[in-house]
């Protein structure tokens, strides 16, 4: 059976799309998706950060929460607290809340846009890195 993670943000356009472009690197066994509260679309600063690591997620787009992916996955990892608090995660499934800051609220000159996505971007990246070292030893 395949494992599924689930990554739950606001508007399923930055913090969630980055997280499931870097699990599908890192957990390239899992099915991984994304989604959202609501649909507020693929930010292109999310897309521009990406790419600046050397992932590709300009083919991604925001999605609602699916209820019955929701219900089947092995994980879910909530990157926001209006996910978190919205969204009825099944007992049965292996809950994270991973408080992110959302870099789709910074103001200032593109550099300090660009600055706050990499932070979020960096911060995201450690912990799927860390999730994909768990797994693997979990699996030994």
């Amino acid at each position: 059976m395949t494992k599924s993670i689930y990554f739950l943000c606001s508007g399923n356009a930055c913090r969630s799309q980055i997280a499931e472009g870097y699990a599908k690197q890192y957990l390239p066994d899992w099915n991984v998706q994304s989604a959202g509260v609501r649909v507020d679309g693929l930010n292109p600063w999310a897309v521009k950060t990406m790419a600046e690591d050397g992932i590709d997620i300009s083919q991604q787009y925001s999605k609602l929460i699916d209820q019955d992916f929701l219900d089947q996955a092995t994980v879910v990892i909530t990157l926001c607290g209006e996910a978190r608090d919205k969204c009825i995660i099944p007992q049965s499934t292996r809950w994270l809340h991973w408080p992110i800051n959302d870099p789709a609220l910074a103001t200032g000159s593109d550099e300090e846009i660009a600055t706050a996505f990499r932070s979020s971007r960096n911060d995201i990246k450690q912990r799927i890195i860390q999730l994909a070292q768990y797994v693997k030893n979990q699996s030994k």
